[in-house]
């Protein structure tokens, strides 16, 4: 077990998990994020974001997951590599342990782990990502503009891309996959009477094709062969990557969202969470706000119990 007592422990190195070791470490806060995987998180896939506040022209997602990374780093908070498998409390103070062996400690734990969305593992789908392929209509809807696309799946997220995409795109198919869509979504209606969406019906994406971008899907069923288009978006379900909360009694809704009060604090006394595993959002901007809500929260939970 680590010695080092925490003020801060910050699991997930993404967007919103770095934002909250900036906050917290400037205000020399002993501040320690933990990342599974790579810092930078599902940011790291996003090729181009036109919408973060202060590029006008547009950033990579590495290259700003890269000055997030170095700006925590500035103020001091550390970062170290090491998948979260059990978190315990003992008195007033957190465990979190890895399974590389480690148990660190600290006085307040922010949950920014994120969600993984599932995949179809079609061919050409991991091959394609970022020059066509897409998992976010509100992210990458504007690259898209007067031209055709795909939506495939079956849930109220697919739907909402639906519309919004519909309002730039030429030609929107909307593709459930062998689903239907619920008819509880009030949105069906009117998109059914909009000339700019097809709803195909009966078919699963087989194959995205394209030689340096993607230029076309292949459908098996209902007897399509081949859809042309310059974009296709996979909004399937998203799974819960905070699993480990569950057995620590933090409470979850039934898609595995963290639930949150309005300083981001969970059912548990001095654990936070931030980012999409919170489920709001979607987006950069919106995980880096939580995040700093959620560091300037658990400092202020930090300061009452020293």
């Amino acid at each position: 077990m680590s010695e080092i007592l925490y003020d801060v422990i910050i699991i997930g190195a993404g967007p919103a998990g770095l934002t909250s070791g900036i906050y917290a470490s400037r205000h020399n806060y002993k501040t320690l994020v933990l990342e599974g995987n790579k810092v930078g998180g599902k940011a790291l896939d996003a090729t181009w974001i036109e919408n973060y506040p202060g590029f006008p022209e547009g950033i990579n997602g590495p290259d700003l997951m890269a000055k997030m990374e170095e700006q925590a780093k500035k103020f001091g908070a550390e970062i170290k590599l090491g998948t979260v498998y059990g978190l315990s409390k003992l008195d007033e103070v957190f465990m979190a342990s890895t399974r590389s062996g480690e148990v660190y400690q600290g006085r307040s734990l922010i949950i920014a782990t994120g969600i993984s969305r599932k995949s179809l593992n079609v061919k050409g789908e991991n091959e394609f990502k970022g020059m066509g392929v897409s998992y976010c209509g509100v992210c990458d809807g504007p690259f898209f503009e007067g031209k055709n696309v795909a939506v495939i799946g079956a849930g109220h997220e697919a739907i909402h891309d639906v519309e919004l995409l519909s309002k730039t795109s030429k030609k929107v198919y909307a593709i459930p996959s062998g689903k239907g869509y619920s008819e509880a979504y009030p949105e069906l209606k009117h998109l059914e009477n909009d000339p700019k969406v097809e709803f195909i019906y009966g078919a699963n994406i087989t194959e995205v094709c394209g030689t340096d971008f993607v230029e076309s899907i292949k459908l098996g069923g209902a007897g399509l062969k081949e859809v042309k288009v310059d974009g296709v978006f996979f909004i399937l379900e998203h799974v819960s990557t905070s699993a480990i909360l569950v057995d620590f009694g933090v409470e979850m809704d039934a898609g595995g969202c963290v639930l949150v009060d309005r300083d981001q604090m969970t059912s548990v006394s001095g654990v936070f969470a931030a980012g999409d595993c919170s489920c709001k959002g979607f987006q950069v901007v919106t995980a880096t706000g939580m995040g700093a809500s959620a560091a300037l929260n658990a400092m202020r939970y930090v300061k009452q119990l020293k």
